[in-house]
């Protein structure tokens, strides 16, 4: 009498189906859907905006004028003698009340304003690379939560053919067919299968976690929904440095040039002095004629060699300061990006071969050795030990799909995707 394998067979059809389309649960989260509510929670974010905001206000402020200033005072007050405090009675005493105006020049206004301007672009950049990171970040969390649940369907229907091959070994057992050590046999590959979910709960739970600091908890409680588009990338082999220069960081420090120049600009322009002018009105006792003053004060910049030249020679070292920084970082991120794509192309690769050839293959050598066995021509163990190389090749072809996505991830959020960038309106 044969072992009855019907009802496995198409358990493992089933799965076949199952594996390349999972079915999560209603209300699912998507990517997308993620990087906005992460978006949307981001304090980063709010603060840098706030930045931005200041900047943007203290350039105005730079632009204008300085606040005059009002002076008061008492000149030439007798403290000996008859008139001695006396405001009236001495005809060199006088109250005097007058205004001073410090004259900045418009170069040096207008260079300062820029200053600010140049911290506005530096605080965007930052943005746009904190709102990448966050992006990147939540993806990444994202595509753990969604590989193991994955993983975790694909171990909860293996879980369901292996019982049904205890059922089968029982029948053959009782009908003489096998021994008793075949069920306790197919017995410990149920109690391994379910050994190896309890793992993949406990990575789902962690991978949970992470991404609720990304979307809150309640998002993170929904099923990921995909899958995820990691078989493309708007990157390629070919990309310039022209592509790679908008990447936020070198945005950033391109800005840090911006600002470095202009403060060397404002150095040159401060070679030349502000004046400052002053009028004043003086009142005198009521014998006396009050008296009216008007004057002028002119620094006097009479050794620049060590004061405005040495300032000016260390901003231009700070320009050549931050153009270095700027062409080590653009060489760093170029490796970087040329290693990411040559990890993400091979992965692909690999993703390719399991599916098309190592699964197939892993598969039909355990439908051979099972249905030898359901014959009663072939020994459970080597049936148990195909079944296990398909399982692994299945898990491995998961794990390898889920680091190629994770180098896609890395690649693909180099540069903000503005499309999911604004917050959702019931962003937690």
């Amino acid at each position: 009498m044969s072992i009855p394998f019907p009802i496995y067979r198409a358990a493992a059809a089933a799965l076949l189906v199952a594996v390349g389309a999972p079915s999560w649960a209603a209300d699912p989260l998507t990517l997308a859907e993620a990087q906005r509510l992460a978006v949307g929670r981001s304090q980063q974010l709010v603060a840098q905006d706030a930045l931005t905001s200041a900047a943007r206000e203290q350039a105005v402020a730079a632009g204008q004028l300085p606040d005059p200033a009002l002076k008061l005072g008492v000149d030439n007050l007798p403290i000996n003698g008859p008139d001695r405090f006396s405001l009236t009675r001495d005809f060199m005493t006088m109250r005097r009340i007058g205004v001073m105006q410090e004259i900045t020049r418009a170069e040096k206004r207008q260079l300062r304003a820029e200053r600010f301007e140049r911290d506005a672009q530096r605080v965007l950049a930052q943005r746009q690379l904190t709102l990448a990171n966050v992006q990147r970040d939540t993806a990444l969390a994202w595509l753990e939560r969604y590989y193991t649940e994955a993983m975790r369907e694909l171990v909860q229907q293996l879980i369901a053919e292996a019982e049904l091959l205890v059922q089968a070994a029982e029948i053959a057992f009782r009908t003489g067919r096998s021994s008793q050590a075949d069920v306790f046999l197919a017995r410990g590959d149920v109690i391994g299968l379910r050994d190896r979910l309890s793992q993949i709960d406990r990575q789902s739970r962690t991978a949970s976690l992470m991404l609720a600091r990304w979307v809150g908890a309640a998002a993170a409680e929904r099923s990921p929904s995909g899958p995820p588009p990691w078989q493309s990338t708007p990157l390629r082999g070919e990309f310039s440095r022209e592509q790679l220069k908008q990447h936020p960081d070198l945005l950033a420090i391109g800005a840090e040039i911006d600002a470095a120049e202009t403060e060397a600009r404002l150095a040159q322009a401060n070679k030349r002095s502000d004046w400052s002018v002053e009028a004043s009105y003086s009142q005198r006792g009521s014998a006396f004629s009050n008296m009216v003053s008007i004057g002028v004060s002119i620094p006097l910049q009479w050794d620049q060699k060590n004061r405005q030249d040495r300032e000016l020679a260390a901003k231009l070292a700070l320009v050549d300061e931050a153009q270095a920084r700027y062409e080590d970082m653009l060489r760093t991120r170029e490796a970087e990006v040329r290693g990411g794509l040559y990890d993400w192309q091979t992965g692909k690769d690999r993703v390719a071969r399991y599916r098309d050839e190592l699964i197939p293959a892993a598969r039909h050598r355990s439908q051979a050795t099972l249905t030898v066995y359901g014959t009663g021509k072939g020994d459970l163990f080597g049936a148990l030990l195909a079944r296990r190389d398909e399982v692994d090749a299945r898990m491995q072809a998961l794990t390898l799909e889920m680091e190629t996505a994770r180098s896609w991830a890395q690649l693909n959020f180099l540069i903000p995707d503005l499309d999911t960038a604004a917050p959702t309106k019931d962003s937690p």
